[in-house]
């Protein structure tokens, strides 16, 4: 893995843990694509308007909402974006 391509957890991660790279979707089409607000100021007008744009489409767009951005989505939360979804964008703005 490049040094281009190492993830980390931004979650308190003390060590690096290598993960692979999931393999993007050749498109769109009969996908759901979640959109996961982080509750940043204003992060919703982003994600309203690229939820208006896959939309218009045709791709299926749900969305979430973080309780807040200082700490990881709660675990029911991401276990629903995962059993809903097949890919997820999250979004924040400072």
């Amino acid at each position: 893995m490049s040094a281009s391509q190492i993830l980390l957890d931004p979650t308190s991660e003390r060590a690096p843990v290598a993960r692979a790279l999931t393999a993007r979707p050749v498109g769109l089409d009969g996908l759901t694509v979640g959109v996961l607000d982080i509750s940043k100021a204003r992060g919703n007008v982003f994600l309203d308007r690229l939820a208006e744009q896959l939309g218009s489409r045709g791709v299926r767009v749900k969305r979430y909402r973080k309780p807040t951005f200082t700490r990881p989505a709660p675990t029911a939360l991401r276990q629903q974006i995962a059993a809903e979804c097949q890919l997820v964008i999250e979004g924040l703005a400072d």
